[in-house]
């Protein structure tokens, strides 16, 4: 297997219930010499592209709806031909970004995806967003997180259409169960594992949203 993984990294504004907040955003880049999946399209394309390094593009995977996970998906998508895949429960959040045009493939729970010989299985991860998703790949022990696991604790739930006890219930159920030692490449900052965030899921429960 010559899988490998390359992070871009894009800066821009998360903007949603009024608010325009800077963001420094990850971007993953994961398949062979000949063909790759992109996780995540926020910003700019350019890091993204030389990421992609002339790589055949299969698909655009969104882990999310929020305009700093899928504002550059249309115009990579035009660009490398690739169809932009989305949970269809945040297509309210797409729409504010693309009204224009839906996602060309809706992800399902269980879904696989497969690139150079690759299988990545999407795991609906409800909390951050309603359509929130996971992408984990077994093999390599990686588990793409988008915004659901950061290193530290999960991801935010304190604006609309999010949920502090469902990302809890999505982390303990579909994450804190994977084995200790995979790795969480996140949205946003950081690795970590899923071994360094287990032991803290108490701290999150008092701490809350």
């Amino acid at each position: 297997m010559n899988t490998t993984v390359v992070r871009a990294r894009t800066s821009g504004t998360f903007t949603l219930d009024g608010d325009v907040i800077a963001v420094e955003n990850n971007v993953w880049v994961i398949g062979d010499a000949h063909s790759v999946l992109v996780i995540d399209t926020p910003h700019r394309i350019e890091p993204i592209l030389e990421a992609v390094g002339g790589r055949r593009v299969v698909a655009i995977v969104c882990t999310h709806g929020h305009n700093d996970h899928v504002n550059a998906a249309r115009l990579l998508s035009h660009r490398v031909g690739a169809p932009v895949a989305l949970h269809p429960a945040d297509r309210m959040l797409w729409d504010e970004v693309h009204p224009d045009a839906p996602p060309d493939r809706w992800l399902a729970d269980g879904d696989a995806l497969e690139v150079g010989g690759t299988r990545l299985t999407v795991l609906h991860t409800p909390g951050h967003t309603p359509g929130s998703v996971c992408l984990h790949w077994p093999q390599g022990a990686v588990v793409f997180s988008g915004d659901t696991l950061f290193q530290g604790g999960p991801g935010a739930t304190g604006r609309s259409h999010s949920d502090f006890p469902t990302i809890i219930h999505s982390i303990t159920t579909r994450l804190l169960t994977l084995p200790p030692v995979t790795s969480v490449r996140t949205g946003h900052g950081d690795d970590t594992t899923i071994g360094a965030e287990a032991p803290h899921l108490d701290e999150w429960l008092r701490r809350g949203a």
